[in-house]
């Protein structure tokens, strides 16, 4: 069962102050009254109460509403006020009880001082609780943002590829050839994992591969023979389920590949490795392209780019991986290599 952060903060914050406001009946003689010098212990209590009330009105009432531009001059004097109202309770306290201790002049050191302490301590914890406050801000506008990337990555299907396949569907059925169902059972898991299953966070890296097997399945129906294509997975059947990754991370390198692999080629060829090695996914795209000369077209719908699926991959990883693209004798080659968990 997990604690939430604001039970441990308040956990925190009861055992500091019982330690402050105890602290004398911990160290002190009982015979002397709990006394630490001439101040009696049951001071110190009444102190330590005092100087909760300036960490908790600074740190949640003054500094929150009046540091900033603004209002500073409204801090510095609500500041002045709380701080002096705590030093004329002190000094009424021990006139009342205990004036014994007034004598002494160590006593408005030990007595007056801890009210400036309690006062600078307060700001100090007022920027921490903010600046991890902030942190967690970031991090659920990061989240909400990556939510809202993988439903524009969703609605980014190519849709040439959805009309060629549904095309060639048609021509299957015409034909009453065999291969029209498992066509069909291709294209309906390759829907239902893009609207159902990517819902949560994070999928097993087993229906990701299953995704680009049907994705991969019906573009070979597209093409035919006209294209060859290679496809090798090395992968543990427990690694599988075992491993999460995000939801259509990787399927932007297999788009590519065909999109671009595919055109002004007499002989496409399209090399697709996927491997995991000791908790280490190691994917790798390989697809041939066309000469200098052809002339290559650009379809503005064919995904979201390899420019936005390097902002995911830092979003999402952040320094858990590493991308290589490059082109080397005739063939355009993307590597990731990503650490899973």
């Amino acid at each position: 069962m997990r604690i939430s952060f604001p039970y441990i903060i308040l956990f925190f914050h009861a055992i500091v102050w019982a330690a402050i406001l105890f602290f004398p009946f911990f160290i002190a003689d009982p015979g002397t009254g709990y006394a630490i010098g001439s101040i009696r212990g049951v001071f110190f209590t009444w102190a330590g109460l005092i100087h909760a009330v300036i960490f908790y009105v600074n740190a949640y009432v003054l500094f929150p509403q009046f540091f900033n531009r603004r209002t500073w001059w409204l801090y510095v004097l609500s500041s002045l006020m709380l701080v002096g109202f705590s030093l004329v309770f002190k000094y009424a306290i021990l006139d009342r009880w205990f004036s014994e201790a007034l004598a002494n002049p160590v006593t408005y050191r030990i007595v007056f001082a801890p009210s400036f302490v309690f006062f600078a301590i307060s700001i100090v914890y007022r920027k921490i609780l903010d600046n991890i406050r902030g942190e967690r801000l970031q991090k659920e506008e990061r989240a909400e943002r990556l939510a809202t990337e993988l439903k524009f990555l969703r609605s980014q299907i190519n849709p040439h590829f959805l009309f060629n396949t549904l095309t060639n569907l048609v021509a299957l059925a015409r034909k009453k050839s065999e291969l029209l169902e498992p066509a069909l059972i291709q294209l309906s898991d390759l829907m239902r994992y893009m609207l159902y299953d990517t819902e949560g966070k994070r999928v097993p890296l087993s229906k990701e591969i299953t995704y680009l097997r049907n994705y991969i399945g019906l573009q070979q129906l597209r093409f035919d023979d006209t294209i060859d294509v290679s496809t090798t997975i090395e992968l543990a059947p427990e690694a599988g389920q075992h491993y999460l990754i995000e939801p259509m991370l990787l399927i932007p390198f297999v788009e590519n590949a065909f999109k671009h692999g595919t055109s002004h080629l007499e002989h496409p060829e399209i090399a697709i490795h996927l491997s995991e090695q000791q908790g280490q996914l190691v994917f790798n795209v390989r697809n041939r392209i066309a000469p200098p000369s052809a002339e290559t077209s650009k379809d503005r719908d064919s995904g979201i780019g390899l420019a936005n699926v390097k902002k995911r991959l830092d979003l999402l990883y952040g320094g858990a991986y590493r991308l290589t693209i490059g082109e080397r004798e005739g063939w355009y080659e993307v590597t990731l290599k990503l650490v899973l968990s």
